[in-house]
């Protein structure tokens, strides 16, 4: 299918706006003359611009391609996912997001140096770096791919157009203009999702019908309460594991976390982090929608000749040109809701990696470096990571069968960093020893049972029931990506041993990953000397267990914090010395007014350790 002028003059307006909103926030304000201005917004965002860019930013266009396939593939036993959103959101409201606000941050990993030290950081940032540089080219190229398969749309053209103006906006107006940019192309992903749900349902009959005809083709699935953790997708799987894949994106992932700490409070921090749940659930009920009605689309008007092999996010791209084929415009709208979600994904991916490379890797080892001369290096790394996007994409494009693994390692590598957080937020008695040794067991299991599943996939006749791994918003991507459909296989013989182990569900890939960092620090950390009370800074830890069993007496919940004391007080601000002892490096700290809420300064020294 051809594109008309309609669809493409809808395309080029949305980079038209995208741009034109980076460029006034650059001549606007403070026109990013600061840090903390162009990485942080002035921390002065309200709670839904916020909302909104945490649901964009990891809503790629992988995902919009996947969901839909996934329900057509596997009926409505994804929609359960919902379930995780609950947990998944309301633990970092109450969890990480104090404990990241109250210590004025700006990159996630500086807490890793406050908790550990300095060794602990770097490799927490350079594991974030190789997982998002990976990520980035692949989620720009990937649906462009698709889409040239499907409609002939130019590949390079769209890869070098999307690249260049998502660099341009990231690289000029900063985080606001990334927030706000987020929030418009979230509502154009919402505009072109209901454009196909209408049209297409209004095309079969109305959803009533399509509700019925895939009731009756066991679509509509009920609730699986199996609790095997090898079986791909049950209720347990996807409610509880998916709890472990939410907090990896929405509790400790650099690109959220820094969406957090723009807000103009704390109490804004956490509205955010409500806000974002119902806009998860209507983005899930979407997609799911889109799934069903194209699977009874295709009963009734086939997409491609019997037995033809395409991949499912091009039958997603199939039934949107055929449904709205006779509408000029509305393909355009698709096509812009597509790439919508790749923007909102790159933009988040460079200003995440222009922060943690200035805060922990240029900043530690040049502390005279100016005001403007830092803003002006930012600016520059934003720059810089957007043409290594561009590159990546090239990379991508040669990669061939290896391009699902390397879009795999985003969801190998989230497991592990959420073990090592909760390593150092929950468990005082851990050392830099053991969260060094923890995060390099949780990868090395990670890589292991992730890559061996992909391979035990691609050797076997037929492709195995856990043939994904997790992705941002847990989208099934070798599923999305290389699966053929409309062909009828035979079930896998049953395995044993390894080939057992590496048919775990993908849904507990993080759960399994982060437990191994924490089991593995732990143990460590008791073989080599736990940490001393007095070396334990009490704003990074949360007393989980104390605030779990308050009924115990207090001398009680005084041991299980380890020794450790805390303020009575839950949010006092921190003193002046603690705050030159934050390694944020953003100018003038916070006034203090613990004084004058009746705060005394915080009983503790931070001790600096080498491991």
């Amino acid at each position: 299918m051809e594109f008309s002028t309609a669809d493409y003059s809808i395309f080029v307006l949305l980079l038209v706006l995208s741009a034109a909103i980076g460029l006034f926030y650059a001549l606007s304000g403070g026109r990013q003359r600061t840090v903390q201005e162009f990485l942080l917004a002035n921390r002065s965002m309200s709670f839904l611009p916020v909302a909104l860019s945490l649901l964009a930013t990891f809503q790629s266009a992988v995902a919009i391609l996947g969901v839909p396939a996934e329900i057509y593939r596997f009926g409505t036993e994804y929609w359960f996912l919902g379930c995780s959103y609950f947990l998944g959101l309301l633990i970092p409201a109450h969890v990480f997001i104090p404990v990241f606000y109250r210590l004025q941050i700006t990159s996630t990993y500086e807490y890793l140096e406050l908790r550990f030290n300095k060794t602990v950081r770097i490799l927490g940032t350079v594991t974030f770096i190789f997982q998002m540089v990976i990520y980035m080219g692949v989620v720009l190229y990937a649906p462009a791919l698709a889409l040239n398969a499907v409609t002939g749309f130019d590949l390079w053209s769209a890869v070098l157009t999307i690249g260049l103006v998502c660099t341009l906006y990231t690289t000029l107006g900063g985080l606001k203009a990334v927030i706000w940019t987020d929030v418009f192309q979230t509502l154009v992903m919402f505009a072109g999702q209901l454009a196909v749900i209408v049209v297409g349902a209004r095309r079969v009959g109305g959803m009533a019908r399509v509700w019925h005809l895939a009731e009756q083709q066991g679509k509509i699935s009920g609730i699986d309460l199996d609790p095997d953790p090898y079986v791909r997708h049950t209720f347990w799987t996807l409610a509880f594991g998916g709890v472990f894949m939410m907090l990896s994106l929405y509790g400790v992932n650099q690109a959220q976390v820094q969406r957090y700490l723009s807000s103009r409070s704390e109490k804004q921090a956490v509205l955010s982090c409500y806000a974002v749940f119902p806009c998860q659930q209507i983005v899930l009920c979407l997609s799911c929608l889109t799934g069903l009605v194209m699977f009874v689309y295709d009963r009734e008007h086939p997409l491609v000749p019997s037995g033809t092999h395409i991949t499912s996010d091009q039958l997603v791209l199939y039934f949107v040109m055929d449904v709205l084929r006779d509408l000029p415009g509305l393909p355009g709208l698709f096509v812009a809701c597509l790439f919508s979600g790749s923007l909102s994904t790159i933009s988040s991916a460079f200003n995440s990696l222009a922060t943690v490379t200035m805060e922990d890797l240029v900043r530690p080892h040049c502390p005279g470096l100016s005001e403007s001369r830092a803003t002006l290096l930012s600016k520059l790394l934003a720059f810089g990571y957007g043409l290594l996007c561009l590159g990546m994409a090239y990379v991508s494009s040669m990669l061939g069968p290896v391009l699902q693994a390397a879009i795999s390692i985003f969801g190998m590598v989230g497991g592990p960093l959420l073990g090592l957080f909760c390593l150092g937020m929950f468990f005082p008695c851990a050392n830099p020893t053991g969260a060094v040794v923890g995060l390099l067991a949780g990868l090395a299991m990670a890589f292991w049972v992730g890559i061996g599943s992909l391979v035990a996939s691609a050797g076997g006749a037929a492709p195995m029931a856990n043939s994904t791994v997790p992705l941002p918003i847990n989208v099934t991507t070798p599923a999305v990506l290389t699966t053929t459909l409309l062909t009828p296989t035979t079930p896998p013989p049953s395995p044993t041993g390894l080939q057992k182990f590496y048919r775990l569900s993908y849904m507990w890939y993080s759960a399994h990953n982060s437990t191994t960092v924490i089991a593995v620090g732990l143990l460590v950390s008791l073989l080599t000397g736990p940490t001393p009370p007095s070396a334990v800074d009490p704003r990074t830890i949360f007393p989980v267990l104390p605030r779990l069993l308050r009924c115990l007496p207090a001398r009680y919940r005084q041991r299980l914090c380890c020794g450790v004391r805390f303020p009575t007080q839950d949010a006092p601000q921190p003193s002046p010395a603690a705050e030159k002892r934050v390694p944020n490096g953003l100018g003038a700290a916070p006034r203090d007014d613990t004084e004058e809420r009746g705060y005394g300064p915080p009983a503790y020294t931070v001790q600096e350790t080498a491991f």
